[in-house]
């Protein structure tokens, strides 16, 4: 049964690249999910922490987790709004860009092995398909609109 459920395998293969690209980064001391959130930020360019966590479909403490270790290593920093002090804004520092610049090597590495071993096409249509499934859009489709 596990193998004809859509969430178990993208699960399961989710776990499995994330390995994978766990272990090309392990050179520069960040995770995969590290990494995904330093580019994400860099990105979006000082997001607001709801703003990030509703982009990589996170909660808040999920988010939260997964930041504590990049602050504690001065790669981001959580910087108060201007007009409200509230609203806490996530920004790269100066280490988090070199690191950024850093790990980007390993990654583009990873991802080129990845489209060699995978094909150039199947990796575009796997992203377009993923792209589609993590969309607000799906969601509603899939839960009747809630």
């Amino acid at each position: 049964m596990t193998r004809e459920c859509n969430n178990s395998m993208l699960r399961r293969a989710s776990r499995m690249l994330g390995q994978v690209y766990d272990d090309a980064l392990a050179p520069s001391g960040l995770r995969a999910t590290q990494f995904g959130l330093l580019a994400q930020i860099d990105i979006m360019r000082e997001p607001a922490l709801r703003e990030l966590a509703a982009e990589m479909v996170m909660d808040l403490s999920a988010l939260g987790h997964t930041l504590k270790p990049l602050i504690r290593d001065g790669y981001v920093a959580l910087v108060p709004d201007k007009k409200d002090r509230r609203v806490k804004h996530v920004t790269l520092t100066k280490a988090g860009r070199k690191k950024l610049e850093q790990t980007s090597k390993l990654w583009a590495d990873a991802q080129g092995r990845f489209e060699k071993t995978f094909g150039d096409k199947r990796a575009a249509d796997l992203r377009a398909v993923l792209e589609e499934l993590s969309s607000e859009d799906f969601r509603k489709a899939f839960t009747g609109g809630s």
